[in-house]
């Protein structure tokens, strides 16, 4: 929390950094999830969100690379179920 007004000129990019930074853990984990179940939603989410997080320029690069295989992964996954299954949906 910041009490006073910042410096002239000067810009604070922590918190900007901070939320990219939560926002490809949420893109991992999501992803992660995504391969067991609602996969037609997290996985899209899951991409949405790695996209966000390299856009703002995240520190944790890695996990939002692997959020946004996952993501890809889930709808793979999809996919693939949706072709043997020949229905729309699946489950486990």
């Amino acid at each position: 929390m910041q009490l006073t007004a910042p410096a002239a000129g000067r810009t604070d990019t922590r918190p900007r950094t901070r939320d990219a930074d939560g926002m490809a853990v949420a893109s991992f984990i999501l992803g992660l999830l995504g391969l067991l179940v609602l996969n037609v939603f997290l996985g899209p989410i899951a991409i949405a969100l790695a996209v966000v997080a390299l856009w703002r320029g995240t520190s944790r690069r890695g996990r939002a690379y692997l959020g946004l295989a996952l993501g890809i992964a889930d709808l793979a996954v999809l996919l693939t179920a949706m072709q043997i299954s020949h229905t729309v949906s699946w489950s486990l």
